[in-house]
């Protein structure tokens, strides 16, 4: 026998030992090693251990041979359009129809908030206020709240930032709104 090791995984337990059970009532001795691996591929859906190995071995050529996910590119006309959500000096100033221009625009407020500080709602609401002019910070932290960008305590009482890795779309936007209005940002 190999010594390569190879993983087993077994979706539902409750049928893996059933299916043994089966396989053991039906011996008159204790099986052999052979015998036990034989009996744990087919609990696994596999006809014998040959035919289990053949898949794991099929299975590890395919994810070596299979190339990395690409990183996901930002769409230039997207950003340039929420993009004039924001003033010369990259002051949020409209809130945009879409969602998804919604979400960006969010991660471009989380970004101005300050990291690892508990605040109060009235600290989040000057946070809030210096970086937006059309005057609903309830909105935004409402929003921030629920894409999960901030958490707050149940009261309301505490909230703080979530780091989080922002996505390529939204770090392309931090990168435009701080090159559009110097690095003031």
């Amino acid at each position: 026998m190999s010594a390569t090791p190879l993983a087993f995984h077994a979706g539902d337990i409750s049928a893996l030992a059933r299916s043994l059970r089966t396989q053991l009532a039906d011996r008159p001795a204790p099986p052999g090693h052979l015998a036990w691996l034989n009996m744990l591929a087919k609990a696994a859906g596999c006809r014998n251990f040959q035919h289990f190995r053949a898949q794991a071995e099929m299975r590890e050529r395919l994810e070596r041979a299979a190339p990395p996910a690409p990183e996901p590119v930002a769409d230039p006309a997207k950003i340039l359009k929420v993009a004039r959500c924001f003033d010369a000096a990259g002051i949020f100033a409209r809130w945009p129809k879409k969602l998804s221009e919604q979400r960006l625009c969010l991660w471009v407020m989380w970004s101005r908030l300050p990291v690892s500080r508990v605040m109060t709602e009235k600290q989040v609401n000057a946070e809030l206020n210096q970086n937006h002019s059309f005057g609903d910070h309830a909105l935004l932290r409402r929003d921030l709240c629920e894409l999960g960008l901030m958490v707050r305590t149940p009261d309301g009482s505490e909230y703080r930032r979530v780091e989080r890795k922002p996505p390529a779309e939204a770090l392309e936007l931090l990168r435009h709104l701080k090159a559009k209005s110097g690095a003031n940002l």
